[in-house]
């Protein structure tokens, strides 16, 4: 029931890498919070170990299936959701910080990015399983038979970004954070 499939694994893991890349080339010069390090390796963390299994066949998702009696391994609807509620805040950090944006724009960008990302990010799964390795489509889908699973996902990033930039308003308005402080 718990295979692994390398090849999968690097196929899912291919954005990841480069993102991974990206972060260590240009840490000396963007440094991101401490709390944003920490949401974008949770995040990592959590695709990683859902790539090695498939996200369809991912043992905790079986877990959580039994749990919860749905029809479905959820294991990659929580990854969905929670690229956008793990890393809109660093998103937000970055607007701020290193572009200077106005806190409104920096609000609602994460939020945007997420949703375009999401929607890019179908397009490339969809484009990597029918045209560029149909032997790996079905692992590489997951869709368990749900037609509607690239719209769910998508909608589920975009819920996780809205509700970490909504909770993050909360929280500043609340303590009545401002200026350099409201990052730390």
């Amino acid at each position: 029931m718990y295979t692994s499939d390398m090849n999968n694994w690097f196929l899912e893991n291919t954005l990841t890498f480069l993102f991974l890349g990206f972060i260590l080339l240009s840490i000396k010069k963007y440094q991101f919070s401490d709390l944003s390090y920490l949401l974008i390796t949770i995040y990592m963390c959590l695709h990683v170990y859902g790539a090695k299994y498939t996200y369809a066949e991912n043992p905790f998702g079986y877990w959580l299936q039994e749990q919860l009696h749905t029809s479905r391994n959820q294991y990659d609807r929580i990854v969905h959701f929670s690229f956008g509620f793990l890393l809109a805040y660093p998103m937000r950090e970055l607007f701020l910080r290193w572009f200077k944006y106005p806190k409104m724009v920096a609000w609602i960008l994460p939020i945007e990015i997420t949703l375009s990302i999401s929607g890019f990010y179908e397009l490339i799964e969809w484009a990597v399983a029918d045209i560029f390795f149909e032997a790996q489509g079905d692992a590489y889908l997951g869709t368990q038979g749900d037609v509607w699973d690239a719209q769910k996902d998508i909608f589920m990033a975009f819920s996780g970004a809205i509700l970490s930039t909504t909770i993050v308003s909360l929280i500043k308005k609340v303590f009545g954070v401002h200026g350099k402080e409201e990052l730390n």
